[in-house]
């Protein structure tokens, strides 16, 4: 009877503490009352820690709601005065200066409005909000936007469907499960980073796939590769690959690609060898 009665004592303690209404009840000497005595200690040790916990990712908010707002107007400033400057000057040897603050300026600004991303997805001030539609229009809106910095190298970003080639693949019923904006956000990185390191007049290859649970959208380009000891590491935060260091980049465009996939429960791969270029393979949930 004794071990009955422990048992659903400890029983009724794990279900108030559950149901957050956990009460101390017994206050003798017993082996029961000492473990009520630690088990209320432990929950109010939890709770303080879930409060400084809270208190903290409401810090953070905060702090990259200011860093968001503070240096927005100066950075657009700094560009303004850049391209007034530039109209304004007949030097070309100052003309030259004034470029590369102006390329600065804008990478430094891609590089805050990156880490601001980063950081609303990783504090949860921000929540995706993924719902079942088509993939062609989020592949035609990236392609699209890809499209100037890619003509400016001679670079044909192409989608591949079923009327192109007979080993392509494309429908436009092809439904996913996934938020629009951010996901646009995930393909650009990879769009983006295709275009950077492939060479001058070659192709960058987008298809869509879909499987039993996921809808793939693979990123093709004939690119520098990437090593495969370097393979694991290059979806770390501020990773750039031993032959990236030729290109511009700031080492968060993947990171922050894993994140959002991650975010709708999806995930991605690279497969790629040195010299011969690369493929990421973003996955998506069907429904």
């Amino acid at each position: 009877m004794r071990s009955s009665k422990i048992i659903s004592r400890l029983d009724n303690m794990l279900t108030e503490a559950m149901n957050g209404s956990f009460v101390e009840a017994s206050y003798d000497e017993t082996e029961l009352s000492r473990l009520e005595s630690k088990f209320r200690r432990y929950i109010m040790m939890k709770e303080t820690a879930s409060e400084k916990v809270e208190a903290e990712r409401s810090a953070i908010k905060e702090l990259v709601t200011d860093i968001s707002h503070q240096t927005k107007t100066p950075l657009s400033n700094v560009l303004l005065y850049t391209q007034l400057l530039k109209e304004q000057c007949t030097d070309e040897n100052v003309a030259l200066y004034i470029d590369q603050i102006s390329m600065q300026t804008a990478k430094l600004e891609f590089l805050i409005q990156s880490l601001v991303k980063i950081s609303r997805l990783e504090s949860g001030m921000v929540v995706l909000s993924p719902s079942q539609q088509p993939v062609e229009p989020l592949l035609t809106q990236a392609i699209e936007i890809a499209g100037g910095r890619a003509k400016a190298k001679g670079i044909t970003v192409k989608f591949l469907k079923n009327k192109d080639s007979e080993d392509s693949f494309g429908e436009k019923d092809i439904c996913a499960l996934y938020d629009f904006r951010w996901t646009l956000e995930a393909l650009g990185n990879l769009l983006d980073n295709a275009v950077k390191y492939s060479p001058a007049g070659s192709t960058v290859t987008v298809r869509v796939k879909p499987f039993e649970m996921f809808v793939c959208i693979s990123v093709e380009d004939t690119g520098i590769g990437i090593p495969e000891a370097e393979q694991a590491q290059i979806f770390e935060r501020f990773y750039r690959g031993k032959n990236a260091g030729k290109e511009e980049g700031s080492g968060v465009g993947l990171y922050l690609t894993r994140m959002i996939l991650s975010k709708e429960r999806g995930y991605i791969k690279v497969t790629s060898k040195e010299n011969q270029g690369s493929t990421f393979l973003m996955y998506l949930l069907r429904e």
